[in-house]
């Protein structure tokens, strides 16, 4: 019964990390503003807590821009990731390696797409998201 409930805790507390906005400026570039109450890993550093574009100029690259989109942040190397099914919102997968590390983000889905961008990590980064819990978060208005 404890471990049920400490899931459900983790699990409401894993949802209130990201914070979507329904901001969405272009179909072209899937460009869509993530808000993160606590600090989130991509590939090569961490991103602080806040507000930031993720912007797809091509299939295989995912640029991340600050609040504005006066600075840019990152530009990362991605690789296909599908879904059996369109979602109607926007999907970011993370996993969870310990209470010692931020969330990591494994992938990020347009709205409407099937197709969406799994970030490429390091060697260790790629075993220790393996071994991590992923949790799946859909953007809610």
């Amino acid at each position: 019964m404890i471990n049920r409930k400490a899931f459900v805790v983790f699990g409401l507390a894993l949802a209130s990390l990201v914070v979507f906005s329904d901001a969405h400026a272009s179909e072209v570039d899937q460009a869509t503003k993530l808000t993160f109450s606590q600090s989130v890993q991509i590939p090569g550093q961490v991103l602080p807590a806040g507000t930031y574009w993720f912007v797809a100029p091509t299939r295989d690259i995912v640029r991340i821009f600050n609040s504005d989109r006066s600075t840019l942040v990152a530009t990362l190397l991605t690789s296909s990731a599908e879904l059996p099914a369109p979602g109607d919102e926007t999907t970011v997968v993370l996993a969870d390696r310990g209470s010692m590390q931020p969330e990591a983000i494994v992938t990020w889905f347009y709205p409407g797409r099937t197709v969406g961008h799994q970030f490429q990590y390091s060697q260790k980064d790629r075993k220790e998201i393996a071994q991590a819990n992923l949790v799946t978060i859909i953007s809610g208005d």
